[in-house]
């Protein structure tokens, strides 16, 4: 039995779905290097930097910060929006750094995903072409 033709805007649709297909893939891809380069900083959080005065002296240290509480709590049974990390260029210090960092370039190519995917969505049902209501 022959193949059913294809018209040319079916070829299209059908080219345009499989490309963006393929750049889901390679940022999927992306995604999965970057966990293998460590671990995600928690959602929102941050670097920040701090001064401690004592004995006259001024100290800057570095925390992990988060908008909620997230961390463990070495003492106590509760968590914590803030980890100590100490004095920069500790590892401490540089890991939090580049966690933080790849969970920004994680949620920048997962946002993009998301919207190659809703594009997805509009070919697939035909929503790209929709008809207006006419206006008086």
């Amino acid at each position: 039995m022959p193949k059913p033709k294809i018209n040319k805007t079916e070829q299209d649709k059908l080219a345009r779905f499989e490309r963006i297909k393929k750049a889901i893939t390679a940022l999927e891809k992306q995604q999965a290097l970057l966990l293998k380069q460590g671990e995600l900083a928690p959602q929102g959080a941050w670097v920040a930097r701090y001064q401690v005065r004592q004995h006259l002296k001024k100290y800057w240290y570095y925390k992990l910060q988060t908008p909620s509480p997230y961390f463990q709590c070495a003492t106590l049974s509760k968590l914590s929006k803030y980890k100590h990390l100490g004095k920069a260029g500790t590892p401490e210090h540089i890991d939090a750094v580049m966690s933080v960092f790849r969970r920004s370039v994680w949620d920048d190519i997962q946002k993009i995903i998301d919207t190659l995917d809703e594009c997805l969505l509009d070919i697939r049902s035909g929503s790209e072409q929709e008809e207006e209501e006419p206006q008086d």
